[in-house]
Order: structure tokens, then sequence, then C-alpha cells
């Protein structure tokens, strides 16, 4: 065979082969998982057929909290609602960033700052411990649970140190202690009184609930009746389990007779 026929042939299997499931060299892969992988489709050129690999992956639902540690429907919200959507769905899906401080106001004294809350000085202890505990976790996989166990019990104030034992015992109780007693604590409640005053519209009640940077009263109130449904309609990627996705498992049939 004539070498200008043997490399039009080379060529024309180098152009086909995806297609027709022919190894590059360095493709040790069967055709059937050529796209299994970004890595393995470039070692096998097979980029252009993999469509899957071609989508960027969908953005979180960005959901924020404004809430008040002691508020009825703050406290609600949070272990009815954000908690239960945050164990069914996965990271990929919700982005939870809280905010506690809510209706409170703030007062420079001295150069100190100094609280007031709605449901009283309780209240802003509460809001102090749970956000220290955030400072002092950084990851919300492990301040979550804590926080969730201090606004589903008898005492957001006295059971800190129960729900670090039992959610997490690897916190140092003594440093979120002098972070809610000391400058930390009173500078990050500062910040979150700035984060509240930055709402836009203003916030008028609480829990108030802003999904992807927006607020609206229609958002609030789907978030109220069922946030796991309007997350599960808002994430734009491959539907969860939990919303009843194609990794959802498969309800069995009725039992013939």
């Amino acid at each position: 065979m004539a070498p200008a026929v043997l490399l039009a042939l080379l060529v024309l299997v180098a152009l086909l082969a995806p297609g027709l499931g022919v190894a590059f060299p360095g493709c040790d892969y069967p055709a059937h998982l050529w796209c299994s992988s970004k890595e393995i489709a470039v070692a096998c050129q097979a980029e252009s057929r993999c469509a899957n690999l071609s989508r960027p992956a969908a953005a979180p639902v960005e959901l924020s909290l404004y809430y008040e540690s002691l508020c009825p429907a703050c406290r609600g919200f949070l272990v009815q609602q954000l908690f239960t959507a945050w164990l069914l769905l996965p990271a990929e899906a919700l982005s939870i960033t809280l905010v506690p401080y809510g209706n409170a106001e703030e007062k420079n004294i001295s150069g100190k700052w100094h609280f007031q809350c709605q449901h009283g000085p309780e209240e802003c202890l509460g809001n102090m411990i749970e956000t220290c505990v955030m400072d002092e976790a950084k990851n919300f996989s492990t301040y979550f649970p804590v926080i969730f166990c201090l606004e589903s019990g008898s005492s957001v104030t006295k059971n800190l140190e129960a729900c670090l034992q039992i959610y997490a015992p690897q916190l140092d109780g003594g440093r979120i202690a002098a972070c809610v007693q000391g400058d930390t604590g009173a500078a990050l409640m500062h910040r979150n009184a700035q984060l509240t005053a930055a709402l836009d519209p203003p916030h008028q009640y609480v829990p108030w609930v802003v999904i992807n940077g927006k607020h609206t009263d229609e958002l609030q109130a789907q978030a109220e009746a069922s946030l796991l449904g309007l997350i599960c309609r808002l994430y734009q990627g491959e539907k969860p389990e939990a919303c009843g996705g194609s990794r959802a498992p498969k309800a069995p049939s009725g039992c013939r007779r």
C-alpha cells in the first residue's frame, strides 16, 4: 500500500475513532468507559462525544437566614425546615449562611459595642453563643448540628455543653465561652448587625430568608411552606434523591396476586 494511502487511512481512523470505539495510543479503556471521566475522555480523544463532561457543574442554591435565637418563628423554621433540607440535600445543591441578630439594636459606648435584643438579654446571649460557635468551628457541617441542638432544646443559652458533647466534642467550650465574654464576640455580633442592616430590601421581620441574593414575599412564603420543595425547584443540577430525581430509588411495585 502506498505511504500516502496508508497515511490517509490513519487520518480517517483517527477522525472516526470516537464514534467507532477505536482506541488511541495511551487509551487503555473500553469505549463504554470513555465518558466516565474527563481524564479518560482526553486520553481516548473522545471529548467531543462526551456531552456530559462539557456541561459546567450547577451552582448550589444560596440561602441566607437572618434570625434571632429566641424568636419562636425563627426556631421553628430553623429546626423544621432548614435543618431537614440540609440533612436531605447534598452540599452541591444547597449552601447556607446563618446570621443571628434579627431585630436587635447596637450602640457603641466608649469604643465597645453593646446590644439590645427583642427578647431581652438572654436572646443577646443566645445570638452571641451561636455566633461564637460558628467562628470556632468554621465548618458549617460541624456547627449547624450544634445550633440545631440549641434551638430545638429547652434552653438556647444553657445547653451548649450538652450539645457540644453530642454533636461536636472536638470543639473547645472554653474558647467559645471566652469569645462570648470578650471582644471577639462583640466584634462578630457587630458584623452580623452590619450584614443585617445591609439587607435590600430591609428586613421587616424574622426569620428573613434570602435565596440567591434575593428576598421576595413569594420566596419567603414558599420557603416557610416547604423549603425542601423550593430548593428542589430552584436547583439547576441533576435532582438529588430527596427531590425525586433520577438518582432516587424506585418505589416498589404493588404486590400482585
